[in-house]
């Protein structure tokens, strides 16, 4: 979960790790309302920003943010995973920083039509980019039950997914799995939830796994990461924000093989020997913020 309102996570940090206060291009790959790139543009006249995102209405909200600065500013509504296919745009010798917040913004979380909260009656959608027919709708109700217990476990971390799959396929044969309530209702029976602190609501897992799964989220995470680090100049540094451990793991031993080598010359120096996290004043302003880590290299 990435923005809060225009409160984009872990500000400072990233734009420090990005040493954004030096001319030239900075790219956002997955741009949002654009509070990060608002703030660069801000403080670095010499700055440039091409923003990327899948999600078209967060694309037209980050433009008017952006406005002010439209000479600066190019945005694609693109896959940030294909962002090298975009060479006679970019010059990848101008880029200085790399931002990958991959969180879901709240201006996509709070919006029931898209079906990404389990706390907001909608439909069983999750789509990034509503161009794609694939939904959480379309999986919940053609997926055979072992994939579905599959994906609930290595997407959501869960337990007893197998119970959950076959309560599920059970529920859609009587028509009884309509939306994002009927989902979290069933959630809750299947795993006797009863709210406890500092305890995960099993719904969050399981709407986190549907989502991943609709857009793909991690795949070829790992493989981006290194091909981009092979086409950055020297000097460029790219700072990755995630949100639950999966995208976490993926980014940081991403980043350790860049750094070390593996069998070729180091790309990169780790500028965060751990993830940096949010500070207590950020979470009690931004709760949504409390999960977020940030790990940034330098290219050699």
């Amino acid at each position: 979960m990435s923005d809060s309102g225009h409160k984009p996570v872990l500000l400072e940090e990233a734009l420090r790790f990005m040493g954004a206060m030096r001319p030239g291009v900075y790219i956002d790959c997955t741009l949002g309302l654009g509070g990060h790139a608002l703030e660069i543009l801000k403080r670095n006249a010499r700055a440039k920003i091409v923003g990327f995102d899948l999600d078209e209405t967060s694309l037209e909200e980050a433009a008017k943010t952006l406005a002010e600065y439209s000479s600066r500013v190019k945005l694609f509504q693109a896959d940030f995973r294909n962002l090298l296919d975009f060479r006679q745009i970019i010059s990848f010798e101008e880029v200085k920083g790399v931002l990958i917040d991959l969180g879901i913004s709240s201006f996509q979380l709070d919006n029931p039509e898209r079906g990404f909260s389990f706390n907001l009656e909608g439909p069983l959608d999750m789509r990034m980019d509503r161009r794609q027919k694939t939904t959480a709708e379309k999986i919940l109700m053609t997926y055979p039950e072992a994939r579905l217990a599959e994906i609930f476990k290595k997407y959501g971390e869960l337990h007893h997914t197998r119970l959950l799959a076959k309560k599920i396929v059970s529920q859609r044969k009587l028509g009884l799995l309509r939306n994002t309530t009927d989902l979290k209702k069933l959630v809750e029976e299947t795993y006797r939830w009863v709210p406890q602190k500092n305890r995960v609501h099993p719904a969050a897992r399981v709407f986190q796994a549907l989502r991943i799964e609709v857009n793909q989220e991690l795949k070829g995470l790992d493989e981006f990461l290194e091909k981009l680090a092979e086409r950055c100049a020297r000097g460029t540094r790219i700072v990755a924000i995630s949100f639950h451990s999966l995208e976490d793991r993926l980014v940081k031993r991403a980043f350790q093989r860049l750094a070390c080598g593996e069998n070729r010359e180091p790309l990169v120096r780790m500028l965060t020997k751990k993830p940096v996290t949010p500070t207590p004043e950020e979470m009690a302003v931004n709760p949504r913020s409390h999960s977020a880590k940030l790990r940034a290299v330098e290219r050699l």
